[in-house]
């Protein structure tokens, strides 16, 4: 009786401690919190010293541009970079690259020869460093866990950041105190050592390449492709833009708003941000709580309303101890907010071109934060402190509205899968990947009267055929036989078509069903394939006759 019931019983649901259970994810998420660690020390102890060697508010709200603009330069590369080499040997070179940027600013900061341009300087450098690493990073968890659980997995990317916060900004503070920061940044450099060994000890498993091999320029294209013809993504990039730029005045100016609005010294700013990382993680707890009631959407607009408090009161608010529950519920905002987006573009996105959407979603998200720093921080030099909080408040309340054209699509339960049920093309002889362009021709037969609802289902089917690989693509009507409709897309070459067989989803069949149920007659819809001058360099080429050599 008892083994009957518990044969029949329903799996365990998932939670956020699911995704620990699998050994490599829990090894590089652990390694990633002591990493992170040292990278929010080192965050607090750059913002401190520049804030310390100069009064320039601009100056110290460019240190945020600093760590962000690498991101915007060199996003979309390493997104490319992720999609078509060995992502393991990727994190190799770029961890200990910044490891190795931080133990030389931590030499130079201990033998006094650092101002706060150097610092400035050494910040973009380890920038590009975490440009060219963040891309990849934020693919592993659909790389280590099943699909059912990647929430939770992303969701613990965002506590190992937030613990990081929560723990760094106060040792660091606590360092730069009784000690220099140049000690921290030497402890930052030590960080990436045991994630460096973490990820070398990762025997992954090479995916097998399907279809013939990208190159990196059209690597590139084929990532905007995709993001510009999905409108899902397009809707969370533009909101998270929105929510970055607004932000970025609290993340740019908090260090201002305690040095020089409450005249207190760096203990507190790391409290402030200990309390920001707190609130972050309790955050992570309510996840599973909030998620039974609030969609990603409302998350999101959640966040933002959010935002606009904490603007306002980092502008009014007189005391530290009235910031302490405003940082604290900032903190469950961003994470809340943050978990929304990253988790609405995975869970969008199939494998072949996930490092390049998350990167250009990071592209997008960090501009948002170097162009808000560099916008809140001369608002803040040109007309004071205060009116840039509450301009940067006003975004944030006028961002509310993009909800209404650009809301946020539930994913959880798309199969992105590939269908694999595209039959190869029947072709004479052999046609080589780089030759094209190629045109691929559908035709169907729809009754007149069916047309204009025919036209509406195919529309969605034009866009998978463009965010595939088509440079254009569709539809046209036979003139002399109305009925017969011909789909059309063009594709640059043989080897971009042939992805593009690999690359339509189990959940793009529903779509093209919507199309074919149209179609009446006794065969399938008759495709074919044309390519634009065939090479043929086995044929030779007849010599024109003597008396016609001289006309020609």
């Amino acid at each position: 009786m008892s083994t009957s019931t518990a044969a029949s019983s329903p799996p365990a649901p998932a939670t956020l401690w699911s995704p620990l259970a699998i050994s490599m994810f829990r090894a590089i998420w652990l390694a990633s919190v002591v990493s992170n660690v040292g990278t929010w020390m080192q965050n607090v102890a750059g913002v401190w010293l520049v804030t310390t060697l100069t009064t320039s508010a601009l100056l110290v709200a460019l240190m945020q541009a600093a760590t962000s603009l690498p991101a915007f330069l060199l996003s979309m590369p390493a997104g490319a970079l992720g999609d078509l080499i060995d992502r393991r040997r990727l994190l190799l070179v770029t961890q200990g690259f910044m490891g190795v940027v931080a133990f030389v600013l931590g030499v130079l900061t201990l033998s006094n020869q650092v101002s706060a341009f150097s610092v400035l300087g050494f910040t973009f450098v380890l920038g590009i460093g975490s440009a060219l690493n963040a891309p990849v990073w934020q693919t592993l968890p659909a790389e280590l866990v099943p699909r059912p659980i990647l929430p939770f997995a992303i969701t613990l990317n965002g506590v190992s950041n937030n613990i990081a916060r929560a723990i760094g900004p106060a040792l660091g503070g606590l360092i730069i105190a009784y000690y220099s920061p140049g000690y921290v940044f030497l402890l930052n450099g030590v960080s990436f050592v045991g994630t460096w060994i973490v990820v070398y000890r990762w025997r992954r498993v090479q995916p097998e390449a399907i279809g013939p091999a990208e190159n990196f320029a059209g690597a590139l294209r084929a990532g905007l492709r995709y993001v510009q013809y999905s409108p899902a993504i397009y809707a969370v990039l533009v909101r998270a833009f929105a929510f970055s730029f607004g932000a970025a005045a609290m993340w740019a100016l908090l260090s201002v708003v305690t040095a020089q609005r409450l005249h207190l010294q760096s203990g507190s700013y790391g409290v402030l941000l200990s309390w920001l990382g707190a609130g972050a993680i309790t955050g992570a707890f309510l996840v599973g709580r909030i998620g039974q009631r609030l969609n990603f959407n409302q998350r999101a607009l959640l966040g933002a309303l959010v935002f606009v408090g904490t603007n306002v009161s980092l502008a009014l608010m007189p005391t530290e101890y009235g910031l302490f529950p405003v940082m604290f519920l900032s903190g469950v905002a961003w994470l809340l907010t943050m978990t929304a987006f990253s988790t609405t573009v995975q869970l969008h996105v199939p494998k072949w071109v996930q490092a390049r959407v998350v990167s250009i979603y990071m592209l997008v998200f960090q501009a948002g934060l170097s162009l808000g720093s560099i916008v809140w921080g001369e608002l803040a030099d040109r007309v004071g402190l205060q009116y840039s909080l509450l301009g940067a408040a006003a975004w944030m309340l006028l961002s509310l509205l993009l909800a209404l054209p650009f809301p946020m699509r539930a994913a959880e339960d798309l199969d992105l899968a590939p269908a694999e049920h595209w039959p190869e093309p029947v072709v004479h002889g052999a046609v080589d990947p780089d030759d094209g362009p190629v045109v691929v021709m559908v035709e169907y037969h729809v009754p007149v009267a069916a047309q204009p609802a025919f036209r509406q289902a195919v529309g969605p089917l034009t866009r998978l055929r463009l965010r595939d690989g088509a440079l254009r693509a569709g539809v046209f009507t036979d003139l002399a036989r109305p009925e017969q409709i011909t789909e059309f897309f063009y594709v640059a070459t043989w080897g971009e078509h042939q992805r593009q067989h690999h690359r339509f989803t189990r959940e793009d069949l529903l779509v093209e069903a919507q199309v074919l149920q149209f179609h009446q007659g006794p065969e399938p819809p008759r495709v074919t394939h044309f390519l634009a001058f065939p090479q043929t360099p086995n044929v030779e080429v007849p010599t024109p006759p003597e008396d016609l050599q001289g006309q020609q």
